[in-house]
């Protein structure tokens, strides 16, 4: 018998290649649940099955018992959360309750890809923007599942993912692919001030490794997913050569997070793949 996978926000950045790398394994049918707000029918890959939907409604769109819940499907920006705050409540605080109860009820683990702003600033990243709030109290409450009903559950935390799929336009894009367009483009970089906000650039492959194998060993919070290495903003802009142009400073931008992957690496996952390296290809295939 054939595992069954639901990936929440499986036609994502992240859930997309998540799901491209489960469907690989004969042992496992894969499925998406999507509501499509940053997720593309572009990242669609062959052996999904795609669901189409708010996690909200799990309940009613889910109609199989799966083995494994890996839930990535939430609002995921930090600056745009505060024009966003509706959305943000309806995605992550009616969707975690309802995915939630949902395992509750099938008996099956959940992954929760928590976010890593709840460590910024020596932990006052937790409340400054309505995005890092609910994903804080969002893993609050995974953690109370598992004591209160035995749910058994792993909490990843992502830090600062790039790779191939990053929404590249428009206030949802992504900082690197965001670079890279305007590189292209011979435009400048634009850094919102002051610049020296450091970040811990990941992999979209090195966080996919690290979530497949929390979600088949992994028990507990804290198994976090990021690169060593911290850079600022300005230094990636510098990396990627050109013009610089400084925004103003906006609401809920942390300056530092603390990295934590011990529990990962216990597990035998490693970062294989940097920044630096990711930005001299770019800059090679710009060229040509």
């Amino acid at each position: 018998m054939k595992k069954r996978i639901l990936v929440t926000g499986g036609a994502g950045f992240v859930g997309s290649h998540l799901c491209e790398r489960l469907a690989q394994d004969p042992n496992y049918e894969v499925f998406s649940l999507d509501n499509y707000f940053t997720g593309s029918k572009n990242n669609h890959v062959p052996n999904v099955t795609y669901i189409e939907g708010l996690t909200a409604d799990i309940d009613k769109l889910v109609t199989f018992v799966p083995d494994m819940v890996y839930h990535l499907g939430e609002y995921s920006r930090v600056e745009q959360s505060f024009d966003d705050i509706e959305k943000v409540w309806k995605f992550n605080k009616d969707g975690i309750f309802a995915v939630l109860e949902f395992v509750r009820k099938a008996g099956c683990k959940i992954l929760y890809a928590g976010s890593s702003t709840k460590f910024g600033d020596g932990g006052l990243g937790r409340s400054a923007s309505p995005y890092a709030w609910t994903k804080a109290t969002n893993t609050e409450l995974v953690m109370n599942y598992g004591t209160w009903f035995n749910v058994p559950y792993a909490i990843t935390y992502f830090y600062n993912v790039y790779g191939p799929r990053e929404i590249q336009t428009g206030k949802y894009a992504t900082l690197i692919a965001l670079f890279k367009e305007k590189m292209k483009n011979n435009e400048p970089l634009t850094i919102v001030s002051p610049g020296a906000q450091k970040r811990n650039f990941t992999h979209i492959d090195d966080i996919i490794n690290g979530l497949i194998l929390v979600g088949e060993n992994g028990y507990g919070d804290e198994f976090g997913i990021g690169s060593p290495e911290a850079y600022s903003i300005k230094e990636i802009a510098e990396m990627f050569g050109g013009k610089i142009e400084m925004l103003p400073e906006r609401k809920g931008n942390r300056m530092t997070a603390d990295v934590m992957t011990s529990k990962t690496e216990a597990l035998g996952w490693k970062p294989t793949k940097t920044i630096r390296e990711y930005i001299e290809e770019q800059r090679i295939k710009a060229w040509k």
